[in-house]
């Protein structure tokens, strides 16, 4: 899918109409938003990195033979090499050879991620979490129109709502009298049981009543935006798109399908329908093929389309990652999530410890203080320990700590501060005193360099005589004499 340089907007009989080329007069640029590309390539291999601990932790053993997890590479969606993509990560798998003597490698996880791992199933076993779940899947099942949706879509969408592994066993049996599963697992479906009149207000709805301003379904209600640095919208553009935000309201939990598919009124509703999706999923986001999934399912997949090519300023379009993902731009503040989610903070934790490996290469402990500080702490620390007669001849200057200056805490960034500020006045003076080399050197080091720095040549020794020399100076004293 091509994003559209510019869209023109015509009313003739209460539809509209796009076009594209070179006789459009009206036009939209496609702005980037790095905050929200960020948002999406930050996540990037975390699905993989996801099913591949999955599959490992499954197994009795809690191990793998990497030969099995290469079997399985296109259902685990691992991007390269598996055995490229664990030794990629190595605070989370572990490479060993069992026994010593293994032909193939073997992976297991690490004590690090079964921490995380542990958490996790915390937070998928809490009540609290349990029935903001099912109440994701009722307010889907009420947005269908045959209070219906297969489970294959379901699987396709079970990382956007947050689903346990296994929710049809685990989780869907606990809610009989929200949902149940008719048919087989694989062909079968999940089908609403009871509509629920409280949890069939979208969003928009819910924040306009607690809003004090007296909505009542049908009045017109406008969809927040949040337009990226550098958007640009002509003048007859913004005229239609504030007409388009007056425009009455329908409820995503309504039957609008009676609506012509051709009119703003329809656009509007079905951007309430991808809007109030969006808000159901954990992360406010989801691949762009996921999306045109479900409203394929929904008989929209058509309207979707257009909703995300004519509203760029609702709905983000970015292309990281090798695929196109839809983000909800006022779900997220400068790349991040507004809204907490303790999924999500258990995802945020995976994404710390495989960014630690990635970008150092080994875990690191964090301490207080910038890297400049630490830098010239480091160095001042060595040039006390192994350099003592330089620093008194280095103007009297030296920098020592006492235990309290090391500790954490204010005294710490102080003496950090300090060892800053004297490595810059030290560089400063050496710099302003090149000619005495001698000065900040060590003895046989500087005159080295003062000899090379002055072109210094050895003293001349004087040549021995040999004897017709010594007879023929003779002869000349006698003639002069």
């Amino acid at each position: 899918m091509k994003f559209p340089n510019h869209f023109i907007h015509r009313r003739h009989r209460g539809s509209r109409t796009f076009m594209d080329g070179a006789a459009a007069t009206t036009a939209i640029k496609f702005v980037r938003d790095r905050g929200l590309d960020h948002a999406v390539e930050r996540e990037k291999n975390l699905r993989p990195l996801l099913s591949v601990k999955n599959l490992i932790k499954s197994e009795p053993s809690k191990s793998l033979p990497i030969s099995i997890i290469a079997q399985n590479k296109d259902t685990l969606k691992i991007p390269s090499r598996p055995i490229e993509f664990i030794r990629k990560y190595p605070s989370v798998f572990h490479e060993f050879l069992p026994g010593g003597i293994g032909i193939h490698p073997h992976i297991k996880l690490t004590q690090e991620v079964l921490d995380i791992d542990a958490d996790e199933h915390l937070v998928y076993e809490s009540d609290s979490y349990r029935q903001s779940v099912a109440n994701r899947l009722l307010k889907l099942l009420m947005i269908s129109r045959m209070n219906k949706i297969p489970i294959n879509i379901l699987d396709k969408l079970k990382w956007d709502l947050g689903l346990p592994q296994n929710y049809l066993k685990t989780l869907v049996p606990d809610f009989p009298d929200c949902f149940r599963v008719v048919g087989s697992n694989e062909s079968g479906q999940l089908e609403l049981v009871c509509r629920s009149d409280e949890l069939a207000v979208s969003i928009l709805e819910k924040k306009a009543m607690e809003g004090g301003s007296g909505y009542s379904k049908g009045m017109p209600l406008a969809f927040p935006v949040k337009f990226s640095k550098g958007f640009e919208m002509d003048k007859k553009v913004k005229k239609w798109w504030d007409d388009w935000q007056k425009l009455p309201y329908v409820s995503p939990y309504e039957n609008a399908l009676h609506l012509s598919p051709k009119t703003d009124e329809s656009d509007k509703w079905a951007a309430a329908v991808l809007h109030e999706i969006l808000n159901l999923f954990v992360a406010k986001k989801a691949e762009r093929d996921d999306v045109l999934c479900i409203g394929e399912y929904l008989g929209i997949r058509s309207r979707f389309k257009r909703v995300l090519l004519h509203h760029p300023h609702i709905f983000y379009l970015s292309c990281k990652i090798g695929t196109y993902t839809v983000v909800l731009k006022e779900a997220y503040k400068r790349g991040l999530l507004i809204e907490n989610n303790p999924l999500m903070n258990i995802r945020n934790r995976y994404l710390h410890l495989m960014h630690t490996v990635k970008e150092h290469g080994k875990d690191i402990s964090m301490s207080t203080g910038t890297n400049q500080e630490k830098k010239a702490a480091s160095n001042a620390s060595k040039k006390e320990a192994g350099d003592d007669d330089s620093e008194e001849e280095n103007n009297g200057l030296s920098v020592t700590f006492s235990g309290s200056e090391t500790e954490n805490g204010d005294s710490g960034r102080r003496g950090s501060r300090e060892a800053v500020a004297v490595s810059r006045r030290t560089t400063t003076r050496s710099k302003r005193k090149n000619g005495d080399m001698k000065t900040h050197l060590g003895d046989g080091e500087g005159e080295r360099a003062m000899g090379r720095r002055h072109s210094r040549t050895k003293p001349k020794v004087p040549q021995p005589l040999n004897a017709s020399t010594n007879v023929h100076r003779r002869s000349q004293q006698r003639s002069s004499s």
